[in-house]
């Protein structure tokens, strides 16, 4: 056990991000908006750092930066969407990783059961309230509860290796 504990105190953190990237690069994702809306109208992010987390209770997880300029809207508003893209929808998915722009100019949406836009023709949505929010370092880890959800039947839109792909 001594031995274990000495091997471990060996390792050091990471500090090349670049390496970090490079590596977390080969787990490919999904792509999603996160979206809400309150009394300055609606606001959402691209994300990709997303999960289910558990099914009784149903909830879910993803990330967010901290310096991100949409989450503290949505974190106020209580509420959001998850959007789950298709292939097809890089354009949607890089107009809303752009920062001070007006993100939904482009995209047509319906308000969900809590009033986030859900964006139309997405591969799936999941309607949630802010569970809890936790310290990840540079991000926030955000547990939401599940209301309500629904799929389509296409193929999603995927990351990896720094480029979208798809199924197909």
């Amino acid at each position: 056990m001594a031995e274990e504990a000495r091997m471990l105190a060996q390792f050091t953190p990471v500090s090349d991000q670049t390496l970090m990237r490079a590596v977390l690069g080969h787990y490919a994702t999904g792509v999603t908006i996160i979206t809400s809306h309150d009394e300055n109208g609606p606001a959402g992010f691209t994300c990709q750092s997303f999960q289910a987390l558990s099914l009784d209770p149903a909830l879910i997880v993803f990330c967010v930066g901290k310096s991100s300029t949409s989450w503290p809207r949505i974190r106020e508003a209580g509420h959001f969407a998850v959007n789950v893209l298709e292939e097809g929808q890089e354009a949607l998915c890089r107009a809303f990783a752009a920062s001070g722009t007006d993100k939904f100019s482009s995209a047509t949406w319906s308000s969900s059961l809590n009033g986030s836009p859900i964006l139309d023709d997405v591969l799936a949505w999941i309607d949630c309230t802010i569970e809890a929010v936790h310290d990840g370092g540079d991000h926030d880890i955000v547990v939401g509860k599940v209301h309500d959800l629904h799929a389509r039947d296409a193929a999603p839109l995927l990351f990896f290796q720094g480029k979208y792909r798809t199924l197909s």
